[in-house]
């Protein structure tokens, strides 16, 4: 396909597209003549993903170019190159102050007993340190029943989240759906939260369903 039909297929302006090409996030296309070029659907699917990462990731061109380079290298699997771009587009949205050490070994015996497979330098490993320390801060510190029960109820969640990036096979695919369903996913859990919250209150409280 041309370009004009890449824009159209994409959604994506001409200029936008040349931009892309110009910072190297998008490969260049076939050669058909001095300023023509052809475009298959592979140029398609890498736009879905740098648009994921810059538009609901948050991401700059510079750090999409490092994503991409990690994608087109033959090194990594698809499994580490999902948790080093989920890293980057999901960072923790603010910082808690450092954590305490017991708080730092805390977090490594959660993953531990929930036998999950987290290398030790992972990013997540610190935030949860840290937010567990700032829980213990101010007075209410987390105890090990709550701490195994929103595990439990995030590997209900995990399994949810891989199941939307099941059945496809394109590292560019798996990478899109993988960010489109971690940000806004983590925007639709924290709405049904709020809900679930409100229904479990009424619950206890024997209110009706209009509030009474």
């Amino acid at each position: 396909m041309r370009m004009a039909e890449l824009s159209e297929r994409s959604g994506i302006p001409v200029p936008t597209i040349k931009y892309y090409l110009r910072e190297g996030v998008l490969p260049r296309g076939e050669r058909t003549g001095r300023s023509q070029a052809r475009y298959g659907v592979e140029h398609l699917r890498r736009l879905r993903l740098v648009r994921a990462l810059t538009d609901v990731g948050g991401l700059s061109i510079a750090a999409v170019r490092e994503i991409l380079a990690s994608v087109d290298s033959p090194e990594p699997t698809a499994h580490e190159l999902l948790g080093r771009t989920l890293e980057d587009v999901t960072p923790l949205t603010r910082r808690f102050g450092d954590a305490d050490e017991s708080d730092a070994e805390r977090a490594a015996e959660l993953v531990g007993r929930r036998a999950w497979c987290v290398p030790n330098e992972q990013r997540a490993l610190t935030d949860l340190a840290e937010v567990l320390s700032a829980f213990r801060r101010v007075g209410h510190p987390v105890d090990e029943a709550m701490l195994d029960g929103y595990a439990a109820a995030v590997e209900r969640i995990a399994r949810v989240d891989l199941d939307f990036v099941g059945g496809v096979t394109e590292t560019d695919e798996i990478l899109e759906r993988a960010v489109v369903g971690t940000v806004l996913g983590d925007a639709l859990l924290a709405v049904l939260r709020r809900l679930a919250q409100t229904g479990e209150s009424a619950r206890r409280s024997g209110a009706s369903a209009d509030g009474r």
